[in-house]
């Protein structure tokens, strides 16, 4: 994804767990710029997303935020959460919803770390941006789960 993205500089947000043990990604995601959040902590993580939030809006970056958090097992996907969200909506109203779906990732890790689901092509789809501004959040949520659900070849 970054290298999709790499025109826009893409900050991410993920969970604080990632911020240690895999290497160059650990790491990028702890002096890039990204913003590590405790799903545990809803208050702590919430503030760290309105942070970058009103980054991305000031400095015209991207955010990229996995509203289904943990990939699912099976490939069918799980309800998207939407308080992050609405929280990088709310504070960055001039941004665009870009929705990604990413099919067959979950046949790399469907045996956890080992083996390695290895000879499985990922595909990403970048769909149509759409304007933050330009419908209610409800409605913009929705669109953007179905676009990506829509999209997923289980």
């Amino acid at each position: 994804m970054c290298w999709f993205m790499r025109k826009v500089h893409p900050k991410f947000i993920s969970k604080i767990e990632l911020g240690k043990g895999i290497p160059s990604i650990s790491y990028n995601l702890r002096h890039g710029g990204s913003v590590l959040i405790d799903r545990k902590d809803p208050k702590q993580a919430l503030t760290a997303i309105r942070v970058m939030a009103e980054y991305i809006e000031t400095n015209k970056r991207s955010a990229v935020i996995f509203p289904e958090g943990t990939r699912s097992k099976t490939g069918k996907p799980r309800p998207f959460a939407e308080n992050g969200l609405k929280i990088l909506c709310k504070y960055a109203p001039s941004a665009y919803m870009v929705p990604v779906t990413i099919n067959n990732s979950w046949k790399m890790t469907k045996w956890g770390s080992f083996p390695l689901g290895i000879g499985n092509r990922i595909e990403l789809i970048i769909h149509d941006p759409i304007p933050v501004k330009a419908k209610p959040f409800a409605e913009l949520f929705a669109e953007t789960e179905q676009t990506v659900i829509r999209s997923i070849k289980v």
